[in-house]
């Protein structure tokens, strides 16, 4: 699956008692967020280009059965990806409401090097350990 790829934005640096979600905080989300929704839909655009010129040029079965499987991988990757800017979306609408930022458990706020580091990120770390834990 597609990291995002934030060089372009730096990580968030609040100011000395900045309130929790602030314009700005909200502001740099929704910006990472919609950087990395275009970044995964462009990536797509290009699995679609890249297996639409490259399908025609192979003649030998194995190289062709080879290529396939690539494409069945990239196919794959993409889908994930496709839900992936689905969890984006939701996230964004979650910003457009306000709730953003804060644990869909237990309402406390989610800590901004989590959410710099995984920006849909809906559960505090603790609710998110637990979680994990039930599943296993």
């Amino acid at each position: 699956m597609s990291e995002p790829n934030f060089e372009d934005i730096p990580a968030y640096k609040p100011a000395k008692n900045e309130e929790f979600m602030s314009v700005d905080q909200t502001s740099h989300f929704k910006n990472k967020l919609n950087t990395w929704r275009e970044q995964l839909i462009s990536d797509a655009e290009s699995t679609i280009t890249h297996i639409q010129e490259d399908s025609n040029q192979v003649a030998d079965t194995n190289d062709r059965a080879t290529l396939e499987e690539e494409f069945a991988l990239e196919l794959r990757t993409r889908d994930r990806e496709r839900k992936l800017i689905g969890k984006i979306e939701k996230t964004l609408r979650i910003i457009d409401l306000g709730d953003y930022g804060y644990c869909n458990t237990c309402g406390v706020e989610i800590n901004l090097m989590r959410l710099e580091a995984r920006p849909t990120a809906n559960k505090c770390i603790d609710c998110k350990t637990i979680a994990e834990k039930k599943e296993i």
